[in-house]
């Protein structure tokens, strides 16, 4: 049964959200989490796990940077184990104008205290050694980056939520949002309706609905990524950085005794799909003949497709409509920037001033001013 009413509802039970409800409870909030299937069954559960704070725009990389030392004390607050592995990222770079943005990237970082750098091929396989030099110019690297398993993150957030007196709902899907004066005034499910001046949407690739129910245009669509894991290799190199070819986005990092592979299809269409076919095989078995051909030689074990949420810009939607807030279109990068989303989410909603300024990622840059394209997306 759902409770009557709630100071605030978040809708959608990813990282996003459970992060969020856990820094609203947290913060003496009563919060209310509607998830239409199962806690992080959506785009988390499908998540690569990476974490990272080398991105090109500064918003990002604070957003990364914060995340990432709260996975580090994520034993301690919220409590949980998520085998955070910080081996490092690695961007491999062939074509001149990366080793450039890079280069600016880098700097950026560093300025914001990032411990990144640039690599020489030699020195990116001797880090990658099951990566070739082939045609390779430069790299980039940071070795606190890494990643950890999305479904732990999830259940910390979840559990200290509730510990907190946040209640969480599973299976309860939002129909509608009721709007009384152009406020917010409740939520509407199947299992009821719940009164409410606040709305956090945190919806992942679902989340355009959800902003049409209050009237808010959130320019997100849903784009299928697919992902495999090889069949265990004993002779895999120890303590592998995440590695990203970065002119095809072919990726890979250490997944249980085997290997998580995973790249873009260009040739992918915008909609809800999730199944799992061969028809990027072909490219991305190019790409692995080339830059890691010992990949090549183990199997498939098995295979998963997940949702990304795209924006135009590839950057995320952060920011509130008068009782309606969001934080969505991350393009890959949500999970990832949860610990520190989850924090802006509370601050924004209890208005205080967040600890990361994302104004700029609010939904209306898009009506009439300039995007801000991020550069370093995989």
């Amino acid at each position: 049964m759902l409770p009557p009413s709630a100071e605030v509802v978040v809708v959608g039970g990813g990282a996003v959200g459970v992060s969020t409800a856990f820094h609203l409870a947290e913060a003496g909030a009563d919060v209310l989490l509607l998830e239409r299937a199962e806690l992080g069954s959506g785009s988390t559960s499908k998540a690569a796990g990476g974490v990272r704070a080398q991105f090109s725009d500064p918003v990002n990389i604070e957003l990364g940077q914060r995340s990432l030392t709260a996975f580090e004390d994520f034993a301690r607050r919220p409590g949980g184990e998520i085998d955070l592995k910080q081996q490092g990222y690695l961007f491999l770079l062939s074509d001149p104008d990366d080793v450039t943005a890079f280069e600016t990237s880098v700097a950026l970082q560093n300025s914001l205290g990032v411990p990144s750098r640039m690599l020489t091929p030699q020195q990116a396989c001797a880090l990658s050694p099951l990566a070739s030099p082939d045609g390779l110019l430069a790299a980039a690297y940071s070795p606190t980056d890494g990643h950890c398993t999305p479904e732990g993150v999830v259940q910390g957030y979840a559990r200290a939520a509730r510990e907190h007196g946040a209640v969480l709902r599973h299976g309860v899907e939002v129909t509608g949002i009721d709007l009384r004066g152009g406020e917010i005034a409740g939520v509407r499910t199947a299992e009821g309706s719940v009164r409410t001046t606040a709305v956090v949407c945190a919806a992942g690739a679902w989340s355009a609905a959800i902003g049409e129910f209050a009237g808010v245009e959130l320019p997100v669509r849903p784009l299928r990524r697919q992902i495999l894991v090889t069949e265990p290799m004993p002779d895999r190199p120890p303590r592998s950085p995440f590695t990203i070819d970065f002119a095809t986005s072919f990726y890979f990092h250490e997944e249980g005794p085997g290997m998580l592979v995973g790249m873009s299809d260009p040739d992918e269409e915008f909609g809800f799909r999730l199944g799992t076919d061969d028809r990027w095989l072909g490219r991305l078995g190019e790409a692995v003949e080339h830059r890691a051909p010992r990949l090549a030689e183990a199997g498939v074990a098995h295979g998963w497709a997940g949702l990304y949420e795209i924006t135009p810009d590839h950057n995320a939607l952060v920011g509130h409509d008068g009782g309606f807030y969001y934080a969505t279109g991350f393009s890959g990068h949500g999970f990832l920037q949860s610990p520190a989303i989850g924090e802006v989410m509370r601050d924004l909603v209890l208005g205080r001033t967040p600890p990361i300024d994302v104004s700029g990622l609010d939904v209306r840059r898009f009506d009439g001013a300039a995007p801000r394209p991020e550069h370093n997306c995989v």
